[in-house]
Order: C-alpha cells, then sequence, then structure tokens
C-alpha cells in the first residue's frame, strides 16, 4: 500500500496512527512495510472502532507518561493490573495511538515499535530522554527514563 503524505498538522503521531485533528482514515495512513494490522483495525466507513474501556485506560496512562521519561507495554500492563497484557497494550497504541505521545511506550529492551526509530529519536532528542544509542537500533536507557521510577 502506498500513500502521499499529507499536509503537516504539527500532529505528533506514528506513521499509520490516526491523528486527533485529522478526518483521514487508517487505511489512507503509511503503516510499516508487510503491516496488514492497521487495515483489520479500520471499520467498513473507513474510521477507527469505538474506545473500550481497556482502551481508554491505556490511552490515559500514555498520556500520564511526563516528557523525557518512557514505559515499556509491560510496564502498562502491570500497572493497569489484571487483564490483558503487553501485547494489548500494543494493539492499543497500533490503532488509536496517534491521540497521545506514543514513542513513550517502547519495548522493555528500550527499543521504540519497529519502523518508528527515526521519529522516535526526535522526540527523544526534544524531551531529553536518557538514550544508550541514538543510532539504528535507537535504544533508550530504561535505568533512567523508566516512569514512574521503580524502588
Amino acid at each position: 500500500m502506498t500513500s502521499t503524505p499529507g499536509p503537516d498538522t504539527g500532529s505528533s503521531s506514528p506513521p499509520g496512527s490516526p491523528s486527533p485533528s485529522s478526518s483521514s482514515s487508517l487505511a489512507e495512513s503509511t503503516s510499516p512495510p508487510g503491516s496488514s494490522s492497521l487495515a483489520e483495525s479500520t471499520l467498513a466507513d473507513g474510521s477507527s472502532p469505538p474506545v473500550d474501556d481497556f482502551a481508554s485506560q491505556v490511552l490515559d496512562v500514555v498520556d500520564s507518561i511526563p516528557p523525557g521519561r518512557v514505559m515499556s507495554y509491560g510496564d502498562i500492563a502491570e500497572y493497569l493490573g489484571a487483564g490483558p497484557g503487553p501485547r494489548q497494550v500494543g494493539r492499543v497504541l497500533a490503532v488509536y495511538g496517534g491521540a497521545v505521545p506514543w514513542w513513550r511506550v517502547i519495548h522493555s529492551d528500550g527499543t521504540p515499535a519497529p519502523g518508528h526509530d527515526s521519529r522516535a529519536l526526535e522526540h527523544y532528542l526534544a524531551e531529553g530522554t536518557p538514550l544508550r544509542s541514538a543510532r539504528p537500533p535507537v535504544r533508550v536507557d530504561m535505568r533512567r527514563a523508566r516512569w514512574p521510577t521503580h524502588s
């Protein structure tokens, strides 16, 4: 699937994620090569599926992560308690992540979502996020950047 980028609206959403100020559908968005999950997340009328309670909770947690700090997908699942795990957190972000600072949610090894290294790195540098590597593969220093601080 190919697409042409639309006008820059100042949105900080990853490719393939809906923008809160955009009415374009997920199917029209740019997605990483070989990714078909975004098209599966689009309803027949081109809109996103409704946000359920779990998705709303995930988005609220992501929105609360301060600039320069990160949480892993597993951290968010653990923070929310019993229920779906890290993969489901990732699924929520794949569908609705454009509405929140998606780059602050990373893998437990400190790497951002696949295909989003360069866009995430721009945000990490702007926010002063502690990094272990700014060259591919980009890696955040989890000991210094994890939020909330684990004791």
